[in-house]
């Protein structure tokens, strides 16, 4: 699905971009260039980029406890 319409960026690029560690808006806009027209697209990357928040967590290597990602 299209996120941003202006740049033609879908929700799968941004996921991937995301994964390959992007993790700010201000990376997105600057590597694939959303929320740089128009904007209306903002809200659904922040909401991209918060999910991936909450699912990402990496294992601490002294007590193997999850901690979050500090992205």
């Amino acid at each position: 699905m299209y996120v941003c319409v202006c740049k033609a960026v879908t929700d799968t690029q941004i996921k991937k971009a995301i994964d390959n560690g992007l993790c700010t808006r201000r990376q997105l806009f600057d590597c694939l260039g959303v929320g740089s027209e128009c904007g209306k697209c903002s809200r659904q990357v922040k909401e991209l980029l918060d999910a991936n928040k909450q699912n990402q967590f990496i294992m601490h290597p002294v007590s193997n406890q999850p901690v979050y990602n500090a992205c």
